[in-house]
């Protein structure tokens, strides 16, 4: 039995809107880690990187995220998704993509810390984690192949 009723579209509509608010900023943050590598660690320019990256991860990503998790819980409460092997697969990259955002989280804290771990070239290559995520997830929802 349905209990959004009316509301489902709004929901609907939220999930989405706050989805794309999440993966811009899961975008974002990789490049801003390769260009704040470049700073002396303690210099100016890094506390700006610290600032900026702060700001994101606290007005953009958290945020989105929670809300994200919220309005696609609703929606799977109300379509019982739970039923459908396409909403399993989606599900799977929905928790990636999550600790995706928890590892982005960790290593703005090392940058802050002046720990640069990994090479440009490897932060490159994560930001081309939520594109790849990104897709599986709308071929499941749109196509729902099984």
């Amino acid at each position: 039995m349905p209990y959004l009723g009316a509301a489902y579209l709004w929901v609907k509509a939220a999930h989405v809107i706050f989805v794309i608010f999440l993966m811009a900023g899961l975008f974002m943050m990789p490049r801003f880690f390769v260009y704040h590598q470049e700073t002396v660690p303690g210099s100016a320019e890094d506390q700006r990187w610290i600032e900026r990256e702060t700001r994101l991860l606290k007005i953009i990503l958290n945020p989105s995220l929670i809300l994200t998790w919220v309005f696609g819980l609703m929606l799977m409460v109300e379509i019982g998704a739970w039923h459908f092997g396409w909403f399993h697969l989606k599900l799977l990259f929905v928790l990636a993509l999550s600790g995706h955002h928890g590892w982005i989280a960790s290593y703005a804290k090392k940058l802050a810390r002046g720990q640069r771990s990994l090479a440009d070239k490897q932060l490159r290559m994560l930001n081309e984690v939520p594109g790849i995520a990104a897709a599986v997830i709308v071929i499941m929802v749109i196509v729902r192949p099984f």
